[in-house]
Order: structure tokens, then sequence, then C-alpha cells
């Protein structure tokens, strides 16, 4: 009693199509296992009741037969002849590989005095947001037209997607996002399949349908940030010089290949080569199905990832040439004149003093002090260690990069993708009141603040007359594929929108104005929210009596301007063009900079790893709000930290996951996140309207290898080296005392 219908996998292959993917690959991926279950947390079945109490002993009663097949968990393994296929049509689980080479990568490692050559191992893990999935799915058979609620961030590529799987055409597919969701991180993004299973449900059985995601469901079966091994060579100079780099790429994309993956892979392509000046480059990049949850969107997307190979590498060069790990950085980094550069991989660094950050970093911690400090401690058997990390820091997303997991020849006959667009509507009432609508679905990052400010800079308004919606609605508001909350593009483009329509709608004030003056509009100045003659300040007109104007007195307007205040602006960037013939990329609209310092101290007996203290520059071109930009700094390093000592999915060889709780999945919480010391250059930006780049991520990407190399740098005279993550006390155990059985 009281149970609506239950939907299987029959029910979904019947009423769906297989969702579209970034790949040309026969893998069939729908919101619910179809004849055969490729992780653990996959859905099996919908069981649709009047309340949620009645769902779940409902589900109770659903029997599934089972014939139990090998898994295989190791993506090194998965990638061997003979292991067990995920999609047999594919042939192997490898669901995307490409090759890139770019300069004389061969010129440069046969000159070399020196070749770093090591693996390194980067661990799943999530975001973990306050609040888990929500969605609520009503479709209108009428219309044939679906309704969803979620608690989705975008990209806003993926209503093609759902719309695609549905079979409903997209302009009768409506996505409504709440003005807070309670963190993202990235990861809502994936909520996508839970939003077309639900609206299967509801087109099936004639009801709303509402569903909300506990805790382990969500650690369970939601999306997590990508698993990478990482093979680096590097070829230096016995100077310290990089001259080149061939790196070896394979993800754990887990049981499909769903969209946007292989995205983590090509995220940060431009940037493949850091803050460094090399030219001979070459990248293989595989990305590999294994029986885990799929991968998607996490904080920093691929950043971490990254960096994680590239810093500790440096680190390593540094040590087997005698150089300090500052030095070594300080030789390599792009100078100041060189801006804007363009790296072998095609990305267009905008702007930067990469230099003078470090240099403000390391004077910032007292980094010659600390080394000696360092010293003394070591005399007495303590183990103090100090890291650092210099890292590129995108943002904007170019979409075109993932078009980059197609070979030229693939692209040539599809359709180019490529934009980092973002849109802003700004509207005046009859009473000078301003309405801000954004499409940039925020989360918590402060986005109704900046833009306030924003309006209240290029209106000459009141804050209290500002009112910004953050709903989204892609019914009745302004949006293209790119559009959302994510590679922090709010600083270099939503702000950039909203400037653009404020000033637009300033112009079309001005003259209105003019016309009531009888002046021209070159002749006033806009001062203190008035329009005033220049040279007459007592022939001036208010902003709202201008409004009023356009409002309630159509006929007093000039002849060329319409009536109403109400001005749409979509801000994009020429750079963000799709891949060339060459493969190269400009990944991102914008790209910062930043230089970390982090002390640590590992005790040898409990093997515990304790934060003494860290230290973070940022150049994220012009600050739109300081104390914002501190609190996502402070965000991002939570997310790293837990990536660097705590976080990670433990599957076991049948692909359980042990950790699908908070009792057994550990994240940073207050008490073991440090203090930091902040502090910012700001180099603007030339292609933003406002000089501004993004920060909210690049953090969670500096923070892995900063706290790693500070480890390693503690162990030396263990001659121990991090090559994996997180660093727990059972790893450094392992790591000084061998494994357990053997001690």
């Amino acid at each position: 009693p009281g149970v609506v219908g239950v939907i299987t996998g029959e029910d979904v292959r019947r009423l769906s199509r297989p969702f579209p993917l970034a790949v040309d690959v026969p893998v069939e991926y729908y919101p619910a296992a179809v004849d055969k279950v490729r992780y653990v947390g996959e859905p099996v079945a919908v069981v649709v009741a009047e309340d949620r109490y009645l769902a779940e002993d409902a589900a109770e009663l659903v029997e599934v037969e089972y014939e139990e097949l090998p898994a295989v968990v190791d993506v090194e393994e998965a990638m061997e002849e003979g292991a067990p296929l995920l999609h047999e049509r594919v042939g192997s689980n490898v669901g995307n590989r490409r090759s890139f080479e770019f300069g004389d990568p061969e010129r440069a490692f046969s000159e070399a005095d020196l070749v770093v050559e090591e693996s390194f191992r980067f661990p799943r893990y999530s975001s973990t947001p306050i609040e888990t999935y929500g969605v609520i799915a009503d479709y209108d058979p009428a219309e044939d037209a679906m309704t969803i609620w979620a608690n989705f961030h975008g990209p806003f590529i993926m209503h093609r997607v759902v719309s695609a799987a549905l079979g409903i055409p997209e302009n009768r597919v409506r996505f409504v996002v709440p003005q807070d969701i309670g963190g993202s991180f990235g990861i809502k993004s994936a909520v996508y399949p839970y939003m077309a299973l639900m609206g299967i449900a509801s087109r099936a059985l004639g009801r709303p349908v509402k569903w909300i995601e506990d805790r382990i469901e969500h650690l369970l079966g939601s999306s997590s940030g990508t698993g990478r091994v990482s093979r680096v060579r590097a070829a230096f100079r016995e100077d310290g010089r990089l001259l080149g780099l061939d790196y070896r790429f394979v993800d754990d994309v887990g049981g499909y290949i769903r969209s946007p993956e292989p995205a983590t892979m090509y995220r940060c392509f431009g940037n493949f080569t850091g803050p460094y000046r090399v030219e001979d480059v070459r990248a293989e990049t595989i990305s590999v199905m294994t029986n885990k949850t799929p991968t998607g969107l996490n904080r920093g997307f691929g950043g971490p990832q990254l960096y994680f190979a590239l810093e500790r590498t440096m680190d390593l060069a540094a040590r087997r040439l005698g150089l300090d790990p500052a030095e070594i950085r300080r030789r390599n980094l792009i100078a100041s004149d060189e801006f804007p550069y363009r790296t072998p991989f095609g990305g267009v660094y905008d702007s930067g003093n990469y230099q003078a950050v470090l240099e403000r970093a390391l004077e910032m911690s007292g980094y010659e002090r600390l080394r000696e400090e360092q010293k003394k401690a070591r005399e007495q058997g303590r183990r103090i260690g100090v890291g650092l990390a210099t890292i590129v820091d995108p943002s904007g997303t170019n979409m075109g990069y993932v078009t980059l997991a197609k070979t030229r020849e693939e692209r040539a006959s599809s359709n180019d993708l490529s934009g980092c667009t973002e849109a802003a509507t700004v509207s005046v009432d009859p009473s000078g009141g301003v309405t801000v609508s954004i499409t940039t679905t925020p989360q918590g990052q402060g986005h109704e603040t900046v833009a306030t400010q924003i309006v209240c800079d290029e209106l000459g308004v009141a804050p209290e007359r500002v009112r910004v919606v953050a709903e989204m609605n892609t019914s009745t508001m302004p949006w293209t594929i790119t559009t959302g909350s994510y590679s922090s593009r709010f600083a270099p483009l939503s702000a950039s929108a909203i400037a653009l329509a404020a000033r637009r709608l300033r112009e079309k004030l001005a003259r209105i104005a003019a016309h009531l003056l009888d002046a021209a509009p070159e002749e006033l100045e806009f001062e203190e929210g008035a329009f005033v003659v220049r040279g007459d300040p007592e022939r001036k007109v208010s902003l709202r009596r201008a409004a009023g104007a356009a409002h309630w007195n159509s006929s007093a307007l000039p002849e060329d301007v319409d009536p109403g205040l109400h001005e749409t602006a979509f801000f994009s960037l020429s750079v963000t063009s799709p891949p060339g013939e060459d493969d190269r990329v400009d990944s991102s609209a914008t790209y910062g900079f930043l230089a970390d310092v982090a002390v640590v101290e590992v005790d040898r007996e409990t093997c515990e790893v304790r934060v003494l203290d860290y230290f973070t520059v940022h150049d994220a071109g012009r600050l739109l709000n300081p104390m914002l930009a501190e609190g996502q700094i402070y965000g991002g390093a939570a997310h790293g930290l837990g990536g660097a000592l705590y976080e990670e999915f433990l599957y076991d060889e049948e692909g359980q996951l042990k950790n699908a709780s908070f009792m057994d999945y550990l994240c940073p919480t207050a008490a073991e996140v440090p203090g930091l010391n902040i502090d910012h250059i700001e180099t603007p930006s030339p292609y933003s309207l406002l000089g501004a780049k993004g920060l909210g991520e690049g953090s969670t990407m500096s923070v892995p290898v900063a706290v790693a190399n500070a480890i390693s740098d503690a162990l030396q005279p263990e001659e121990v080296e991090i090559t994996g993550l997180p660093v727990t006390p059972e790893r450094v155990f392992e790591l000084l005392y061998g494994r357990k059985e053997d001690a």
C-alpha cells in the first residue's frame, strides 16, 4: 500500500536512450543498470511511493538475481590483456587514448645532463558538500515537457545530454536550480543521471517524483574526483634548466566513461607545463574504465593530478642536482616580460609576475630562517620539512578542450565546440531599484555580493537598492552550454558580463538624461548616482528620474531610445577557440599563479604528519573582494589538505567500497586545517573586463603537492620520497619501517 510503482533497468532501456558521450566508443550508459551492474552503487531499480519511508521499506522487498562476474579495480591491471571487460563491445577497458608531441623532445632528452623518471599515484576523493544530491522531476504529458528542479551547478551542456536521453526536445526540458544548493565544488554536475532517472519515473508513473540522496548513497554512487597514475620523465641541464617533459597519464574513470569525462585529463591541457619555460614536450593520455563509481568534476578538476606529478618531479630534480627547491623554480619560471606567454600545448598565459609571487612567498615564510631551524631540529632527532609548490591556476574553461579526446580527423567530421561565454541581465525599475540576474548558480562563493558591488560601482546606486537573483531557470533566463559555476569562471567571465550589462544601461540612461537636459551625452559626467552637465553642476538628472522617464514617459525619450531599462550582456573571449589542426588549444580564458610554502613535522613514533605553518601568495589579477577571496583560498586549501593527508576512496578486490560513510571516510575538520598566511600580488588580466581572474581552485591544486614535498623533505635523512597520496600515518609507517607484516 502506498507504492505507486517500480522502475527497473528494462523500463529504463525502453523509456530512454543512452546518454551521449564525449568520446566515440560503444559504451551504453543509462541512468540505471541494464542487464549488467558495473559498480557498487549503480541504481538497479527505482521504487516510487507516497512518502520516503514507504519507498525505503518497499525497496527492501526488491529482489535482484545476480550472476557474479570478476571485477577489475586497479587501473593498470584493467589495461592488461585478458583483464575482465566492463563493456565487451569496446574490446578493452580503455575508453580514450591520445598522444601529443610538440617541439623536439627526443633532442631535449639526448642533450640532458639529468633525466628524472618517476611514477606517481593520485587518489580518488570527493567534494563532500554539506548538501547531497536532490531532484524533483515533473512530466507534463499534454506538452510532452519535463521540468526538473535539482541542485545542479552546470555546465549546461548536460541539459542537452538529459534531453537526448529522455527523447524530449531541449526547449521542452526545463532545469530550475535554486539560489543556494549547499555547496558543490564540481560534484553536483554529476547529478544529471539522476535527473534523467527521476524524469523517466515521473513520465512512466504519471506523478511528480522527488529523490533526496543520503550520505552513504552520495559517497557510494554519485561521483568522485578522478584517480590518476602518472609516469613523468623530465630532462634537465646540470644548472637546473628544464629542457623537456614526457608524460604518461592514466586516469581511472570508473564504470563508464560518462560525460564530461575524459575531461579531467584535458582540463589543464594548455597549462600542462605549469609555470615553466619548456618547449619540447610529449604526452600520452589514457582514460580507463574500472569497476568503481564513475568520475567527474571535483574541485581543481585535473589540476591536483597534474601538479602532484610535475611539482614532485621538480623537487626530485633539485635534490639530485644539489639545488634548493626554490632555486630550481627560480631558474625555470616564465619571466614577467614574456607575457602573454604561449605554452607548447597552446595555452595563452595572459599576465603575471611569477618571480615576484615566489619571492614574496619565500619572504613571508622566512624561508632561510626555516632552513636553519630545520637543521637544528634534525640535530635533535625531529623531522621538520619545508615544501614548495608553484602552479598556474587556470580559470574560465574553454569548452573546446573537451574535443581533444578526439583525433583531428574525428574533430573535422563533427561540429566545433568552444567558448567560455557567461551571461548577465541588469534591469532598473521606475523607482531606480536595480535587479541583477546571474546564471553562475552560486553555492556560497559570494557571487551575489560581488555582483552588487559591480552594479553599485557602475550605476552609482546604494547596495540596498540592488537585488541579485541567482536562481537559474533554463526556460526564462539567457544561457549557453558553457554557463554555470565551474572552473572559477565567475571573476573573469560573469563579473565581466555584469559590468558590461550595467555599462550599457548607464549609456542608455545617459542618453535619456542628456535629452532631458537638452545636452549631448558626451557633455555629461556621472557622479554619485546622477548625470551632471560638465562645468554646470546645477544642471543634473538623477538616475532615478532618468529611469522613471524610460518607464513612465516614453514620449519624452529620444527617438532612437526604446522604452524600458533591461540589458542582457554575454561576455566571451576570442582566445577560447577550438583546438587547431596541430592539437594545440588555449584551454582557459585566464591564468593566475600561486606560490606556496608548507611546513610540516613528521612524528617518527606515531607516523603522524602535522602541518605547522602554511604560506600562500596568489596572483589572480585584480581582486574584486579580498574577504571573499580569502574565504575561497581557505576552502580550497581544506580540500587540498584532505587529498594530501586524509581522503581516499578505498575499494577491495571485488569492487566493494570500504569507506562509504563519514565513520570511515576521513575529511579534515577545523581542528586539522592550519591557519593560512595569505598575500596577493595583482597583475590584471588584459582579457577580462575588470582585470580579474579566478582563484577558488588554486589551493586545491597546490596544497597536496606542497605538503607532499614538505613530507619528503622532512624524511630525507631516511631517504624517503612520497610518490602517492594521501600520506596517512599507516603509509608513513610503511615507508619508514616496511609493511606491517615485515615490521
